[in-house]
């Protein structure tokens, strides 16, 4: 059989394709909740709280210890039965890649935070502005600009890890894939389109952050 004939998967292209969406939709609200539990944690480290620094810094060594897949079939199959209930496929993924990517992006807001002058903080509490509008209005859209490649990198890497979510039946890009390959003995010329779909969506979104820091480093 020749390995790189496509022609045999050629009407299961679309059925592919499909798992695009699936994809993104993971991946981007993973994302969004991820940079959501990632600005908490970040605040936290840098609170003079201590049990709040420590119970950060210990979620994030956690979670950034511990391999994502693991993290995953732990969500997913050790959960339930502790839980008493089944958790389906697609809650388990943007519930373990939510827990995982926010212990990166805390990491990530927390270095911006503090790369900011630390004059603006002690000029913003001399005049009476509140901490969480200190932070709102003043910090953090700061700190966003400074991370936004750093935060792109993040999205790329989630985009990528995200096919791991065939190890619980999740029908994205990677899973289609496989079915494909199963059903026509010729595993190499789906999996080989797979990778070409993710690289295509790994240059968009390189591209979409460029134009993105572009436009930012304009309008300042």
């Amino acid at each position: 059989m020749d390995l790189l004939n496509f022609s045999s998967i050629v009407p299961s292209l679309p059925f592919i394709l499909e798992g695009v969406w699936v994809t993104l939709k993971i991946v981007v609200l993973s994302l969004v909740l991820g940079f959501a539990w990632g600005i908490i944690l970040a605040l936290c480290k840098i609170s003079r709280i201590k049990p709040l620094m420590w119970f950060a810094d210990a979620y994030t060594s956690i979670f950034r210890g511990t391999p994502l897949v693991l993290q995953l079939l732990i969500i997913y199959f050790g959960l339930p039965q502790i839980l008493g209930f089944p958790i389906d496929p697609y809650p388990a993924a943007v519930a373990a890649f939510t827990l995982n990517s926010g212990a990166y992006i805390s990491e990530i807001i927390r270095a911006g935070i503090n790369a900011i002058d630390k004059g603006q903080q002690e000029a913003a509490m001399a005049l009476g502005i509140p901490y969480s509008k200190m932070m709102k209005d003043i910090i953090l859209p700061q700190a966003f600009k400074n991370i936004l490649p750093a935060l792109m990198n993040e999205f790329i890497t989630l985009t990528k890890e995200s096919a791991i979510v065939t190890v619980i039946g999740v029908q994205d890009i990677m899973r289609r894939a496989y079915q494909v390959g199963a059903d026509s003995y010729n595993y190499f010329a789906p999996l080989l389109f797979a990778g070409l779909v993710y690289y295509v969506l790994v240059m968009v979104l390189t591209l979409l952050g460029k134009g993105i820091e572009g436009r930012m480093r304009r309008s300042d």
